[in-house]
C-alpha cells in the first residue's frame, strides 16, 4: 500500500534512500545533547525561542539553522564559518561508516514514533514519488537554498510519510534495531525522549532499499526544504551529492502522525480593526473564557463550517458563518470542493486577500506560528491579531495530494517533528 493511493505501477523507481556518514555532536564536547538540539527552523518561536536556544548552549544547532547577523549573506557566511569551526574543533564528528539511522521519539503521553533517516534521491514532481500537499513561499526557498549553498550541508531532516507493511523489510529493520543500545539518547525540555541508531549491515541496507523502491511518500513537514533540494539539484551537474537530500521517513501505517494547525499572527492589526472589517460578512461572538475552552468552542464550530478564533485583546472572538455570496466572489471555482471549503482557503482567499488586504508572503505583515499559546501571547504583547485555526483532518490532506491539488501554504502541522541537531549531512562527505 502506498501513501496517496496511486498504483505502484505509476512509481517505477519509488523511494531511493541512500546511506551517508552522519555528522553528529560529540557528547563530551557539549553541555548535553538536549541543550544543542532545536525544533525545525520554522517552528522556533522568534525572537524568544531563538534567544532561549542560543543561550542554552554555545553549540546549539539554532546557530546553524537560524544564524543571526545584519544581512542574509552575513548570516549564511556566519553559519558556514560556525559549521567549519565546530568540525575542526571536534564538536561535530563524522561517523566512520555510511549508514541509515533509525530514529525514535517517545513521550509520556503514550506517543511513540520510529522512522528511518537517510539521503533520499530528489525526484521530479512528474515522477509522483514524493507528493507535496502545500504551496511554498519563494522567498523562504531562496533563503534556505542560500544557507545550504553556504554550508554545503543538510542541517536538518524533513519529515516524509509512507504507508508500509508491518512485516516488510524496512519495518523489520527499524523494530529490530530499536531493541539494541542506541548511539545516543536524550530527553528535551518538551518532554520528548530521542534515541538514534545506525544501520550499516549490507543485508539490512539492501532490504530497505528494495522495500522502499515500491513506495511513494507524502511530505508531512518540510515543503520549503524539499523545494530547496530540487532547486539545488538543478544547479549542479548530476551525479553529485546534491542529487539527494536528508529526510526522515515514517511508516504511518504503523506510527500514525498527529495533525495540528498552524496559526497566523497579523502584525500591526489591532483586534478591533480586524473585527470591524468583518461586519456583515461573518458572524462574530466574543468568548470570555480561557484558551482551552475557546479551542473547544472553535472545534465545535468547525464541524459545521469555516471557523476561526481571533485573539490579542484579552478575549477570544469566534468568527464563523461566512456570507455565502462573499465566498462565491472570493474563492476560485476551478478547484475541488474539498479545497474550496478548507479553513485555510477561506482565510487566505477571503479574509487575507479581500477583507483585511494582508499579503500572505510578507514577514512584515504576517507570521506563521505553530504554538497556540505563543501566538496569543505575542499578539497581546505586540498589539496584533492572532488568527487561530482548527486542524484539518489527515484524510483530507491525503485525498488532495492524491488529486495533485496543493493546499494553501502553512495549512497543516504534522508531528511529532524530528529534532534538529541529532544528525547532519555534510555534502562534501
Amino acid at each position: 500500500m502506498n501513501t496517496a493511493g496511486h498504483s505502484e505501477a505509476t512509481v517505477p523507481r519509488g523511494l531511493e534512500l541512500t546511506p551517508f556518514r552522519g555528522l553528529r555532536y560529540d557528547p563530551d564536547r557539549v553541555g548535553s545533547l538536549a541543550a544543542v538540539t532545536s525544533p525545525p527552523y520554522d517552528v522556533v518561536v522568534r525572537p524568544d525561542g531563538l534567544h532561549h536556544l542560543q543561550d542554552s548552549d554555545p553549540h546549539n544547532i539554532v546557530r546553524l539553522i537560524l544564524p543571526q547577523a545584519t544581512t542574509p549573506s552575513a548570516r549564511n557566511e556566519q553559519a558556514a564559518d560556525t559549521l567549519r569551526r565546530w568540525v575542526s574543533e571536534g564538536v561535530l564528528t563524522t561517523d566512520a561508516e555510511p549508514g541509515l539511522y533509525i530514529y525514535e521519539q517517545r513521550h509520556d503521553d503514550g506517543m511513540l514514533q520510529r522512522g528511518i533517516i537517510g539521503a533520499l534521491r530528489v525526484s521530479d514532481p512528474s515522477e509522483g514519488v514524493v507528493l507535496p500537499h502545500e504551496d511554498v513561499m519563494p522567498h523562504v526557498v531562496a533563503d534556505r537554498a542560500a544557507l545550504m549553498r553556504a554550508t554545503s550541508a543538510n542541517l536538518e531532516p524533513l519529515l516524509l510519510t509512507y504507508r508500509g507493511n508491518g512485516s516488510a523489510p524496512t519495518s523489520e529493520v527499524v523494530e529490530r534495531t530499536a531493541q539494541q543500545p542506541p548511539l545516543l539518547a536524550t530527553t528535551t525540555e518538551d518532554g520528548y525522549s530521542h534515541r538514534l541508531w545506525s544501520v550499516t549491515d549490507p543485508a539490512d541496507l539492501a532490504g530497505v532499499r528494495s522495500d522502499l523502491a515500491h513506495h511513494q511518500a507524502l511530505i508531512a513537514d518540510g515543503h520549503h526544504r524539499w523545494a530547496t533540494y530540487r532547486l539545488l539539484r538543478a544547479e549542479h551537474a548530476s551525479p553529485s551529492a546534491w542529487d539527494h537530500g536528508l529526510v526522515l521517513l515514517v511508516d504511518t501505517a504503523r506510527y500514525p502522525l498527529r495533525v495540528r494547525a498552524i496559526h497566523r499572527l497579523l502584525h500591526g492589526v489591532p483586534v478591533a480593526d480586524a473585527l470591524a472589517a468583518l461586519d456583515g460578512l461573518f458572524r462574530v461572538q466574543r468568548l470570555d473564557v480561557p484558551l482551552p475552552e475557546a479551542l473547544v468552542t472553535l472545534a465545535d464550530a468547525a464541524c459545521a463550517g469555516n471557523a476561526f478564533l481571533l485573539a490579542g485583546d484579552g478575549a477570544f472572538h469566534l468568527v464563523d458563518h461566512p456570507d455565502p455570496a462573499l465566498l462565491a466572489r472570493t474563492i476560485p471555482a476551478d478547484h475541488p470542493s474539498a479545497w474550496r471549503t478548507l479553513d485555510a482557503t477561506v482565510l487566505h482567499a477571503t479574509l487575507l486577500d479581500h477583507v483585511w488586504h494582508i499579503p500572505e508572503d510578507s514577514p512584515a505583515h504576517i507570521a506563521y506560528i505553530h504554538d497556540t499559546a505563543a501566538t496569543v501571547e505575542k499578539a497581546e504583547r505586540d498589539g496584533g491579531t492572532a488568527v487561530l485555526m482548527h486542524p484539518v483532518r489527515e484524510e483530507v490532506v491525503r485525498d488532495l495530494a492524491r488529486q495533485g491539488v496543493t493546499m494553501p501554504r502553512k495549512s497543516t502541522s504534522f508531528g511529532p517533528k524530528p529534532a534538529s541537531g541529532l544528525v547532519l549531512r555534510a555534502l562534501e562527505l
